[in-house]
């Protein structure tokens, strides 16, 4: 109730949670909630909100739409829209939004991606050409799946005739939550440390964002498929859908990192479950021996994916760790405890 409460007052679309609530609280009523025992608990959810809302208001997300619209840079090797739609960047200035744990967005920075260069013979052409053959010709039926399976990609897009069809996918920070649901089910959880985790997943998971997404508009870096098109192959398309907003670093590499090291925290290393969270998308479950191996697995999916460079993954990875170490310090400084 707490939760759909900030929602509602915080999302655009919060009416639609109304009828979300009341089928919650009639499924309450079913498994033997009493009428007061449910009022009790509204009145204490509207308290929570209460206190949520003035600490959101001053998180400064609100005053991303006053910016100016962002133009991509007119450089060589610079960032540009990508097909089938050429979409606008996303949250170009997500860097300026409040973090819960790290001090600021330009707390954890990178080294610099390798230098755009179209000599063949240059560090970047390597990288170039290594994302060309392995995400394209060089894909095997396990890459494939690899890739689709951590493609994320709320943007992604079909073309039926002259229409571009929105297709239905999660996004990179929902298949981690829904990771986290799947651990604190099979561990049993009780309901106060589930919520607790889901928590620090959560806020972890935008600490992340917020940090990489500092990155890639710094760095404003080309996406494989237009430097490819640009020097190699005219007519190449990655096996995923290029993401509308610049490749460095690689997003999923960077929170899929930071979120194994806080479920690692948690749970423990060698910490075994099957992913079912895309199957309702039509993808096959997989099963991984730790929520590192995850990591790793989400990382390199975006090279399989043609969508990454080699340097912009691995860098990601480093980062998200750092990251994902520095939140764990807290909360052993603050003694949130792992599972025992």
């Amino acid at each position: 109730l707490a939760m759909t409460g900030t929602a509602k007052k915080m999302q655009p679309s919060g009416k639609q949670l109304n009828q979300f609530e009341l089928n919650f609280l009639d499924s309450c009523r079913k498994i033997g909630f009493s009428d007061e025992t449910i009022i009790r608990s509204q009145s204490y959810a509207n308290q929570i909100v209460k206190q949520i809302m003035p600490y959101a208001k001053k998180d400064r997300y609100n005053r991303i739409s006053n910016y100016p619209r962002y133009t991509p840079l007119n450089t060589e090797g610079s960032w540009y829209p990508t097909p089938p739609a050429f979409f606008s960047p996303v949250e170009p200035y997500f860097n300026t939004v409040r973090p819960f744990f790290i001090d600021s967005a330009k707390a954890f920075r990178s080294v610099p991606p390798v230098p755009y260069s179209k000599e063949k013979n240059s560090p970047f052409f390597k990288l170039l050409t290594g994302v060309y053959t392995d995400g394209g010709s060089g894909l095997t039926a396990e890459t494939k799946e690899i890739a689709a399976f951590w493609d994320c990609n709320p943007f992604a897009l079909k073309n039926e005739g002259h229409l571009l069809i929105g297709l239905k996918k999660i996004s990179p920070g929902a298949h981690w939550i829904g990771i986290t649901g799947i651990a604190c089910q099979k561990a049993k959880v009780d309901f106060s440390k589930t919520l607790q985790i889901y928590t620090v997943v959560a806020t972890g998971l935008t600490d992340s964002f917020i940090s990489c997404w500092d990155e890639k508009y710094r760095s404003n870096r080309i996406r494989p498929e237009t430097a490819v098109r640009n020097l190699i192959d005219p007519n190449w398309k990655p096996m995923l859908q290029t993401p509308p907003f610049p490749e460095y670093m690689s997003g999923h590499s960077h929170i899929s990192s930071t979120t194994a090291t806080i479920l690692t925290y948690f749970f423990g290393d060698n910490f075994s479950y099957k992913d079912d969270v895309e199957n309702k998308y039509g993808l096959k479950s997989r099963k991984f021996k730790s929520f590192n191996k995850a990591a790793e697995e989400a990382a390199i999916s975006r090279y399989y994916g043609g969508i990454h460079f080699k340097d912009g993954i691995e860098n990601g990875v480093k980062v998200g760790v750092k990251i994902g170490e520095y939140i764990v310090n807290e909360l052993q400084a603050n003694k949130i405890k792992p599972l025992k």
